[in-house]
């Protein structure tokens, strides 16, 4: 007696699903890596043809065009080490009791300590005045102990200097070299940590031209930054490593 063929159950084979579903996720994968690439239209395209061709699918005969993705941009993070330095010496600034006419900020990624010019020099005078030197004790009180370099910097405002023979330019890099004097002088920061630099009235903090604003701007700052940095690009810098400034 022939034996009746099995019947066979409609459908597709077990096999044929599950090889579908793996072979969807692979799709499913890769586009998802294609859609966070930063790419151009012609790469994606000859991308979804491989795809096309690899696995059998998107075969109709319109094809689909993935827009670029948006780039978020972020803001930039914070520099942690200067973020920490300056909340360090907002303490040691308060506890010392600092003088009000000088001022702790962050510029240009670094640490600042602004000084008015009327504590530590008359109008049109590079020598250092009498209430300059505890002004300049204060200062290396609270940098003393940090491990980083110091750039004096000396800024005039744009009125002419009424000093004779001597323009903005020379009026600021006096007074910086005598504030690195004084402290070389008085033993307070070593002469390897520091540098001296003159700009004039080239980086003003008030454009007005009102006396306020110039008063503003006639300043020495303390900016401390890392050891080695790019401090050849600094302009009329006298680097107290390789001469003595005076």
């Amino acid at each position: 007696m022939a034996r009746r063929p099995k019947k066979q159950e409609a459908g597709a084979p077990a096999w044929m699903v599950t090889f579908s579903d793996m072979v969807t996720l692979l799709l499913t994968f890769f586009v998802l890596l294609l859609s966070m690439a930063n790419m151009d239209k012609i790469k994606f395209q000859a991308a979804s043809q491989s795809l096309q061709s690899a696995f059998g699918v998107m075969n109709s005969g319109s094809s689909t065009e993935i827009g670029k993705p948006k780039v978020v941009e972020f803001a930039p993070i914070a520099d942690d080490f200067t973020s920490r330095l300056y909340q360090r010496m907002v303490v040691d600034f308060n506890r010392l009791k600092i003088d009000k006419r000088i001022s702790l900020v962050k510029d240009r990624g670094a640490v600042v300590l602004r000084v008015e010019e009327s504590i530590l020099f008359a109008p049109g005078v590079t020598t250092l005045g009498d209430e300059a030197a505890p002004a300049l004790r204060q200062v290396a009180d609270l940098i003393r102990n940090l491990p980083l370099h110091l750039r004096i910097e000396g800024h005039t405002d744009s009125t002419p200097s009424s000093a004779q023979g001597l323009s903005n330019w020379d009026l600021s890099m006096a007074r910086a070299i005598n504030v690195l004097k004084f402290f070389e002088g008085e033993k307070l920061i070593p002469l390897d940590r520091m540098s001296a630099v003159g700009y004039g009235d080239q980086r003003p903090l008030d454009t007005s031209g009102t006396p306020e604003g110039n008063a503003r701007n006639r300043r020495v700052e303390f900016v401390l930054e890392s050891v080695g940095s790019n401090r050849e690009d600094l302009p009329y810098l006298i680097d107290s490593k390789e001469k003595l400034p005076f």
